[in-house]
């Protein structure tokens, strides 16, 4: 297990690019695989999740060539997948298993879809349940854990309104209506990510909204496209942190989506002080893309709450560890799906801030970080819990603390960014 050491820094500056976004990327290879012709994808996220996705598309029989960050994949038609010989393996992939699950649910064919140990810890019942409605058949382990047995059927359409907000259920379940006959709707209880629809739609799929109503017409044809990737606004969010944690910084980030759904987290910095400017904003595939660049000033913290939690779920990492770099301090809640991420991530903040001497109140769906009047973080030996965003967020905080921090176990980072410590090391000044 390695150990990464993160000394204290003076600032950070400069330019970079963030790898392509990681949720478009899953999108754009399984629409493709399901898409007549060849499509071309540039800016394909170098996410070992995003690695997961191709090689199950690949034991589904369809063609995949990669270069770099070009891939180049043949796509079966929607009736052109075959049975794969072995189990798929979605390694520490939700995405790769949840989405997956709606596409193999309308294929005749049984498939057994697995994952690594903390994947395999996580719930599956969400996109168990509305894909078994629309007649699939589909087994797993108590609790409704992977591995997943699915025995795909001629699917029916429903409407099916979310118990929980989740991009990745809203989405298996428009994939699986790809394959039924009729309009298969979704309601959403708050808004959701939307790439999944912004994609469908692009591969010639007919979405239609009305009001929290998302609609997908069944048995379309599918095009292969040529695509480019946004860079990850996730990943670049730590990098934002950094210019905001350490006095003098000042970084432009280049190429990252935009996308509404995906960009309240700049809203929530803005709105605590971050100085924040959009430059170049504009349209590519039905996304928005542009350059992000920031400056330091001392933010006021806050607390976050509400309908904005399914919009930040994977940033909320990254904006609690900035709570000791604030003035009030953060508070989040209605938080209570971060405790079935790749690790219980509220627990893992809370220990870990403390390990580096914050004050933590941990609660069932959230935690109160307090800001600087608590004293000044120092260095520690953390432990990520074998989660990327734990130890990209607590390499941030890091950054800022006194003394050097150890962080364990820190190539997890490559589950989504791969040169993370790389990069970071090459913009910041000590």
């Amino acid at each position: 297990m390695a150990k990464q050491i993160v000394r204290p820094a003076r600032r950070i500056s400069g330019s970079l690019e963030v790898p392509g976004d990681k949720s478009i990327s899953h999108r754009y290879a399984m629409l493709a695989a399901l898409a007549e012709g060849a499509s071309e994808i540039s800016h394909f996220s170098a996410a070992a999740d995003c690695r997961s996705t191709l090689d199950c598309l690949e034991r589904l029989g369809v063609k995949v060539g990669a270069k770099g960050d070009r891939v180049r994949i043949t796509g079966a038609a929607l009736g052109g997948l075959r049975k794969s010989r072995r189990a798929l393996d979605a390694g520490n992939s939700g995405t790769t298993m949840r989405l997956l699950a709606g596409i193999l649910a309308g294929q005749e064919f049984r498939s057994t879809i697995d994952g690594d140990s903390s994947l395999c810890k996580r719930p599956m019942r969400r996109v168990i349940e509305p894909l078994s409605q629309m007649g699939a058949r589909i087994l797993a382990r108590e609790g409704g854990c992977a591995p997943l047995e699915i025995e795909g059927a001629h699917l029916a359409p429903i409407e099916y309104t979310l118990p929980v907000p989740s991009a990745q259920v809203k989405s298996a379940v428009l994939l699986a209506g790809l394959f039924a006959e009729g309009v298969t709707s979704v309601i959403e209880p708050v808004r959701t990510r939307d790439h999944t629809e912004l994609a469908l739609a692009e591969f010639g799929a007919r979405v239609e909204h009305e009001g929290r109503a998302i609609r997908i017409h069944g048995r379309p044809r599918l095009v292969a496209k040529t695509l480019a990737v946004p860079g990850d606004l996730s990943s670049a969010v730590f990098f934002l942190l950094a210019a905001l944690v350490l006095p003098d910084s000042q970084l432009v980030i280049h190429n990252v989506g935009l996308n509404p759904t995906r960009s309240a987290v700049l809203d929530v910095l803005a709105s605590m002080g971050a100085p924040i400017n959009l430059i170049s904003v504009r349209s590519a595939n039905g996304e928005l893309v542009g350059d992000i660049a920031v400056r330091y000033e001392p933010l006021k913290g806050g607390v976050i709450e509400g309908n904005a939690i399914p919009q930040l779920i994977d940033e909320l990492p990254a904006l609690a560890v900035l709570g000791p770099f604030t003035e009030q301090g953060i508070e989040i809640r209605n938080a209570e799906e971060l405790r079935v991420k790749e690790s219980d991530r509220i627990a893992a903040l809370a220990d870990n801030l403390r390990r580096m001497g914050a004050q933590v109140e941990e609660r069932p769906d959230g935690l109160r970080v307090a800001g600087r009047s608590a004293g000044r973080l120092h260095g520690a030996e953390i432990d990520p819990r074998c989660d990327h965003r734990m130890a990209m967020a607590f390499a941030v905080a890091a950054l800022g603390a006194e003394g050097e921090t150890v962080i364990r176990g820190a190539e997890c980072a490559a589950v989504s960014f791969p040169s993370f410590f790389a990069t970071l090391d090459r913009l910041v000044e000590r």
